[in-house]
């Protein structure tokens, strides 16, 4: 029964942080840039929180889902180079740690800057038959990934404060016992 209800839970947390990538990616801080559909959003935070909190699949499942809906709202286009590149940014980061904030999750953010940034490289090459975009996608990614990354920071950090990672744990444990 344990397992079902951890399952539950995760999948309900990942269909709130897949809305709120979508919102934050789609609606929220989002500035267009260039002529071939792109923009700058702080989407990303969330998929690094998301990252962060729950198990790699289900991050996985948050990123792709939220970033993809965003695209196919705003740059339709872009959509199938999203949820690739998106599920993949979530792989430098852990959950398995008691916090969101650990060294390899204070890593994660800059890591997962390249595997964007090439990535939508790759992609734009791809669509547009170029390469003379790298250093669009660079420059778009680094002011993406930065106010990202400083973003999850500080709502990871207030998130650590609270012990909000740790009392979900532990309304998790206690209705264990109760059950028990």
């Amino acid at each position: 029964m344990k397992r079902i209800e951890n399952r539950t839970l995760y999948l309900s947390l990942a269909g709130v942080f897949a809305a709120i990538i979508t919102l934050f990616t789609a609606y929220i801080l989002h500035i267009p840039v260039g002529v071939n559909g792109g923009y700058i959003h702080i989407g990303d935070t969330f998929i690094y929180i998301a990252a962060a909190f729950l198990p790699t699949p289900y991050a996985i499942a948050a990123g792709a889902i939220g970033g993809g809906l965003a695209d196919l709202l705003t740059a339709p286009a872009w959509a199938p180079a999203t949820i690739i590149i998106k599920s993949l940014i979530v792989l430098p980061f852990t959950s398995k740690k008691q916090g969101l904030l650990c060294r390899r999750n204070y890593i994660a953010p800059v890591i997962s800057f390249f595997i964007s940034a090439i990535g939508y490289y790759i992609a734009e090459a791809i669509m547009f038959g170029t390469n003379a975009a790298i250093i669009t996608a660079f420059s778009g990614s680094f002011l993406q990934s930065g106010s990202s990354m400083v973003l999850f920071y500080i709502i990871a950090s207030a998130l650590d404060k609270f012990k909000v990672k740790d009392s979900l744990t532990n309304v998790r444990g206690r209705a264990e016992a109760k059950d028990a």
